[in-house]
Parts: C-alpha cells; structure tokens; sequence
C-alpha cells in the first residue's frame, strides 16, 4: 500500500512540475529561437536528390512557428528551405504598411525573381536567394525590445501566399 501512495505521489509531483513549468517558459522567453522559413513537402514524395532535381515548385511557402517570443538581445536562427529572401521591419510596421510595388529583381539563377525592395523601416534583409544554396541559415538579433515583422522579400510569395510572421523582443 505505501509503495502504491508513493508512486502516485511521484505522478502527482511529475504532473504538477509539467503544468506550472511550461508556464515559467512561457513567462521566461529565450535567448534564441528557431523559425522555419519555408518548408520542404513530402506528400506527394519529394526527392532533391541529385541536387539538380526540379523543386522550384514543392516548397511551402510559410513561416513556423508564425510568432516567436525571445528576450532583447537575443536572436532568431531562420533555417531557409527554398527561394526566400528575408526582410525584417522595425517595430510596429504591419503587412499592409509594406511597399509591394517597390522591387529589385535577382541576380543569379533564376534572374527574374522579383524581390520586395521597400526600405522603409527595414532594419534586415537578407541574401539574394538566387545566388545561394536552397537550404541555408542566417542568424538575426535583436537588441531592441519590439514587435518586429518578419516577411518572405519574394514578391509572389508575401503578396500572393502571405509568408510573414513575427518576432516579439521582450525586455
């Protein structure tokens, strides 16, 4: 009988730490975070091997998690899947205050991408996509507590897809 009250007093403890620790991390941001930037699909199959293979089209033009809370200071690691270019824009700029008919086309291959070129309260844009790899990551900080917007520069893909998210920096 003590061996039964004690195992589920442990439960209990296990349950209780779970519940209101997840609630500290909640109340704690990081230091970091991780956003996916795009998204490789696999249904239908997708193989990208060898690396010429046509994946122009099997990508998923999103932003996960879609909203990211870190401390100021800290930084966000966007892991980029696909033709993505990335702009941030200062605290308190939404979707519709960007400029879409402002653009630069690419550089490399493919050359006629058109790319968002709105500098106003930009604070970061990243790497012409045409001349990188598919899968790369570029690591932003943040020193100032904001709410700074987070687009996909590829004009089709914000417009058309609405790839944009947030990073919240807390103080």
């Amino acid at each position: 009988m003590n061996r039964c009250r004690l195992s589920f007093l442990r439960l209990t403890i296990a349950l209780l730490v779970c519940l209101f620790g997840s609630q500290a991390w909640a109340a704690n941001p990081n230091e970091s975070a991780t956003v996916s930037f795009g998204l490789w699909m696999s249904s239908p199959p997708l193989d990208r091997f060898p690396n010429s293979s046509p994946t122009r089209f099997s990508n998923n033009h999103a932003v996960v998690p879609n909203i990211v809370t870190i401390k100021a200071g800290g930084s966000v690691n966007f892991i980029i899947s696909g033709l993505h270019n990335i702009a941030i824009y200062a605290d308190g700029t939404e979707p519709e205050d960007i400029d879409t008919t402002a653009v630069v086309n690419t550089t490399g291959t493919p050359n006629d991408v058109p790319i968002i070129d709105d500098a106003s309260n930009r604070i970061y844009r990243g790497l012409d996509p045409s001349l990188q790899a598919s899968d790369r990551v570029e690591v932003v900080e943040f020193l100032t507590p904001g709410t700074y917007l987070v687009i996909c520069g590829v004009l089709p893909h914000f417009v058309l897809d609405g790839m944009s998210g947030y990073v919240v920096a807390l103080p």
